[in-house]
């Protein structure tokens, strides 16, 4: 299943806590894309991310959006 966060208007910790509580309920298979736009959240996330060993992926959609791609 694909779910979908755009984070982009929200603020650290809102994103890495939503995406937290979304990686439990995830099925392997699954996917999930979250844009996000906060200084804190590009830094804190890749970093949250990369210390679980969950495998993801960055990609810059503009000079400011980064989409942030998670595969369990």
């Amino acid at each position: 299943m694909l779910y979908e966060y755009d984070a982009s208007c929200e603020k650290c910790p809102l994103p890495l806590v939503k995406m937290r509580a979304m990686l439990k309920k995830m099925q392997t298979g699954d996917i999930y894309m979250m844009r996000i736009v906060d200084k804190g959240s590009k830094e804190n996330i890749p970093h949250y991310l990369k210390k679980s060993a969950i495998n993801f992926e960055l990609k810059m959609l503009d000079s400011k959006i980064l989409e942030i791609s998670i595969k369990k």
